[in-house]
């Protein structure tokens, strides 16, 4: 069960910010599979789609065909396609305010300088299968790809031991314009949309959450394409006081421990009664979830109720973690977010659970794992953006600077640089 610790425990920390880095083993085997895509396209998707899933495709049905899809769609419940649109509504409506804009500016000699925003033109988007479905993380990922302009955008998702997709996913896809959808996983499915094979074309850029083999591919193949992050396991970070329920606390705890038996869930608190009285709710809560075994495994051994002498303390501690998600249940939220600096997503307030941001908030949920949150920001517009700047000098504003630009190229003993300036000056 979770364990409790008091301040802090170096044993536990290296073994919270370790999850990823243990499964490092794996990479060989990623390796091997991306280079055999790399090298036999389409054959070596099928042998290790037989090999790893279990299921043997013919090379036509490996694309989603419009009779699938129409199956789909009569499959699902009315009520779930409701709740999908209006998440979807809302994730369109939050990523539209972050679209970019395209800027020219005139400097003081009159040259024309600015930037151009432009979305990439083919982008592909991984799904995770396995044990769930996951349609709220197709319309977090593709749409915001829709909103930025992105053309072509190509699903990849395992296929369940029938060869089939599950409906949800497919009528995920169709809301969010998904224009390509393949039946492919693991690392062979990042290597065929890194490289192209007979049956699929290579994409830009690869995003979306997946297990250690898919986030270890998608680090193989940086550079080839570009990729939106090297995301880890999921995790949760609810710093807490006195006015916290132990019963919520300890429901947004499990929220994250039911996706995998390496997802984190701790709690930061001053107040060591609402440790305590959390710890119990877990065991109470285990004992009719679901997914209890998996919950249960990743309380025991990425979880922890650590108690700290105040909030400043807390928050210290929360942005040492940087977390996937970090929640702020405290009396006054409001009061306490500038002193977050590292989390991919803040949630404020007991109304605000974690879960309101997986499924129908706006932004996306797909977040910086493993203490990434440091440095890397979530999935947005700007994943799907490209900047080019603009740079139009005229001839009298070229001849304001030739002679710096020449002195700094020869300082650098870049002597054709300054010849290209030098020659526009005689002339």
């Amino acid at each position: 069960m979770i364990r409790l610790i008091e301040g802090w425990d170096l044993d536990w920390f290296e073994a919270w910010t370790g999850r990823l880095k243990a499964q490092e083993e794996a990479a060989a085997c990623v390796r091997a599979i991306v280079e055999d895509v790399r090298r036999e396209g389409h054959a070596a998707v099928a042998r290790y789609t037989w090999k790893l899933d279990g299921v043997s495709l013919p090379p036509e049905s490996f694309r989603v065909g419009e009779g699938e899809l129409k199956v789909a769609r009569e499959a699902v419940n009315p009520q779930v396609l409701l709740a999908l649109r209006r998440a979807k509504e809302n994730i369109i409506e939050y990523h539209r305010r972050q679209l970019p804009q395209s800027w020219f500016m005139a400097d003081k000699s009159g040259n024309i300088l600015g930037q151009i925003c432009q979305p990439l033109r083919r982008v592909g988007i991984y799904i995770p299968g396995g044990t769930a479905a996951y349609p709220s993380s197709v319309l977090m990922t593709a749409l915001p790809a829709k909103v930025a302009g992105v053309e072509e955008i190509v699903l990849v998702t395992p296929p369940r031991p029938d060869g089939s997709i599950h409906p949800l996913v497919l009528v995920a896809a169709l809301e969010a314009g998904v224009t390509e959808i393949y039946k492919m996983g693991g690392a062979q499915a990042i290597a065929a949309l890194a490289y192209g094979t007979e049956y699929v074309r290579p994409v830009d850029k690869i995003v979306g959450p997946g297990n250690i083999y898919v986030t270890l591919a998608k680090k193989e193949v940086y550079g080839q394409v570009d990729i939106d992050m090297l995301a880890g396991p999921s995790e949760i970070v609810v710093v807490a006081d006195r006015s916290a329920r132990p019963d919520w606390v300890a429901a947004d705890l499990l929220s994250q421990a039911e996706h995998d038996t390496l997802a984190g869930s701790v709690l930061i608190t001053p107040e060591r009664s609402l440790a305590e009285a959390v710890i119990e709710e877990l065991d109470m809560q285990l004992k009719v979830l679901p997914r209890a075994s998996i919950a249960s495994q990743a309380l025991e051994n990425y979880g922890a109720a650590i108690v700290v002498k105040d909030l400043h303390e807390a928050l210290d501690k929360a942005n040492i973690l940087a977390p996937e998600h970090l929640e702020l249940y405290v009396s006054e939220p409001w009061r306490w977010v500038g002193m977050v600096h590292n989390a991919g997503a803040i949630f404020l307030g007991p109304y605000s659970p974690e879960p309101v941001g997986d499924y129908l908030a706006g932004p996306s949920h797909v977040l910086p794992t493993g203490g990434t949150g440091r440095f890397y920001s979530g999935l947005s517009i700007d994943t799907f953006i490209k900047k080019s700047s603009v740079i139009a000098y005229h001839h009298q504003g070229l001849l304001e600077i030739a002679r710096e630009v020449e002195e700094l190229a020869r300082a650098e003993g870049l002597e054709a640089h300054a010849r290209a300036i030098t020659l526009r000056m005689q002339d």
